[in-house]
């Protein structure tokens, strides 16, 4: 397929919207109780490892592309969005399935009782903010990896390199952000 003269502009923005969309709508949804044939708890950790793995991939295709390692920078780029790619799925059949988990909610009753909050203490305000900047960050990337890509894929390196240089630090931004949410949640998963 040829990508160099394309126009994917309204297709990126319309991918870009509709998986934050999708998500957010997933959070607001009953749980349906449908069972997934295996425990879907080992999927959190999954997650983990998916988002270490990227970050890994990152940190290996800004080395590549700074010594000139073209072909292993794209390599290292195009493994990272198919692990992204798992991820998103991963994740959205994770939380379609799985029960919700609350931060410091040592009793999994999906209140945050005045002991439970205390037993958490401040931790609690920097693990949201983390969340928090790790959400936004992960819905406003989509358009920045899609465009990189894209910009790849029709040759345009000054602008590939343009965007490149704000798409990285935030993918891996969002990247390590994931694995330090699931370090921080994880003592509270069902």
């Amino acid at each position: 397929m040829e990508l160099k003269n394309r126009n994917l502009n309204v297709p990126i923005a319309i991918i870009s919207i509709v998986i934050p969309v999708v998500v957010a709508i997933l959070f607001y949804l009953p749980h349906p109780g449908i069972e997934a044939g295996f425990d879907i708890r080992i999927l959190p950790l999954f997650h983990a490892i998916l988002n270490s793995a990227t970050a890994v991939l990152l940190a290996a295709s800004l080395y590549f592309i700074k010594n000139q390692y073209k072909k292993a920078h794209k390599i290292a780029n195009l493994i990272a969005v198919v692990l992204s790619i798992v991820f998103l799925l991963s994740y959205v059949t994770y939380h379609f399935l799985a029960p919700k988990t609350m931060f410091g909610d040592m009793n999994h009753d999906l209140v945050l009782d005045a002991a439970e909050k205390a037993a958490v203490g401040s931790v609690r305000y920097v693990y949201y903010f983390i969340l928090l900047t790790h959400i936004v960050l992960a819905a406003i990337i989509i358009p920045f990896v899609l465009f990189t890509l894209l910009r790849a894929f029709q040759g345009d390196w000054p602008k590939h390199r343009k965007i490149a240089k704000i798409t990285w630090p935030m993918w891996f931004y969002v990247a390590v952000t994931g694995v330090i949410v699931y370090i921080m949640i994880s003592p509270y998963y069902v």
